[in-house]
């Protein structure tokens, strides 16, 4: 079969057509009538399931992504307790300071009650000793009394004087406690998710909502191993745009790539920061993007089209105007699964044989049935 590259002026080589197979002709042999028809049926049953799975290329080094935000924060009480109200919802807009949602706080209010007690019970101690010792001090001082009594009635003062601080520090860790209660928005932002429903009982730092910043994206790529070949330090600058509306086009720079492979997918994060994003691109949007630069181009290829000449790999291309084969090295960009990319190696038009490579020679003379051509510029 055979593969025309297409000629598109502007696009070069983005669709690539895989054609119908070339049929040999020998000089010394001949074929009946009927092996010729069952032959042609034969070929045309090929040329159309080849047909079908016409190929359309994109430019080399193209991924396919996510909007994500840059800052994105999971916010939870730093308390437990059991949710009484949620007030928003994913999608929500908030405020900096704006409450979020509020837990029981019966509680924490009894846990208050109780600290403000001790308190008072703490200041009541620290009078008595307060006066204690200075009965004590004046009784040593006119000899009335003995050292040791005093030295004991300032012992108390100074541990109901302790006994308060530790009090009043409670008290504080108690308002604290109470204020947890409610959970308030640390920057203006959109929430992107929750963790919590009302009458729900939460843990300490247990997610409620996620809250990201919207003016911050960041386009999210995996990419395969393989592709780390085409980046180096003078390549981070990459062109990303919207699948659902590819003229919204922006630049952005590569800012992270995770240093350890996803461990189902096997790829990596690839993080693009994006400059001035438009309000167009929401959370979530499918994006594609690319390795800014010069345009490198790529065609695909079955594997049955690919020889191996000296160990390196070549195709069969047909030379329409002696109608002979010629056999051409080419470099190979990647394989895929049932294709191989080609980076180098074919020109515009170029014809290429797909199956029965092994039975070729340098300089054959073949026979092509202009019917059986399948052209990438009429699709």
């Amino acid at each position: 079969m055979r593969t025309r590259v297409p000629r598109h002026p502007n696009r070069g080589l983005d669709e690539l057509a895989v054609g119908a197979k070339l049929r040999q002709v020998r000089a010394h042999g001949r074929r009946s009538v009927e092996e010729s028809i069952e032959a042609m049926h034969r070929i045309q049953e090929q040329m159309e399931s080849i047909a079908q799975s016409i190929v359309r290329l994109s430019e080399q080094g193209q991924a396919i992504g996510e909007i994500r935000p840059r800052y994105e924060s999971d916010l939870s009480f730093r308390v437990a307790g059991k949710v009484l109200s949620r007030l928003v919802d994913v999608g929500a807009s908030v405020k900096q300071g704006d409450t979020l949602a509020t837990l029981d706080t019966q509680d924490y209010q009894n846990r208050l009650r109780s600290a403000e007690a001790d308190v008072s019970s703490a200041e009541a101690t620290l009078v008595n000793a307060q006066g204690t010792e200075t009965r004590q001090a004046k009784l040593l001082k006119d000899g009335w009394t003995a050292k040791a009594t005093y030295d004991t009635a300032l012992q108390n003062l100074q541990a109901a004087e302790a006994r308060l601080k530790a009090a009043k520090a409670i008290l504080d860790l108690n308002h604290d406690q109470l204020n947890y209660t409610t959970l308030k928005a640390d920057f203006d932002g959109v929430i992107t998710a929750v963790g919590a429903e009302t009458g729900q009982n939460v843990n300490a730092g247990q997610m409620v909502v996620k809250l990201a910043r919207p003016d911050d994206k960041d386009g999210v790529f995996n990419i395969a191993e393989t592709a780390f070949n085409d980046i180096s330090k003078t390549q981070l600058e990459v062109v990303v745009w919207a699948l659902s509306n590819p003229d919204l086009t922006l630049e952005g720079v590569v800012r992270e790539i995770s240093p350890v492979a996803d461990p189902v997918t096997r790829t990596y994060a690839v993080k693009v920061t994006l400059n001035n994003p438009p309000p167009q691109l929401r959370f979530g949007m499918s994006i594609g993007g690319r390795l800014k630069g010069k345009t490198a181009v790529a065609v695909a290829l079955p594997l049955s089209a690919i020889f191996e000449k000296n160990g390196s790999p070549a195709v069969w291309v047909l030379d329409q105007q002696s109608s002979s084969l010629t056999l051409r090295p080419i470099t190979v960009a990647r394989y895929e699964a049932n294709t191989v990319v080609v980076a180098s190696g074919l020109a515009n038009g170029d014809i290429v044989v797909t199956a029965g490579v092994n039975t070729l020679t340098v300089g054959q003379k073949v026979r092509l049935a202009e019917t059986n051509l399948v052209r990438s510029d009429n699709q």
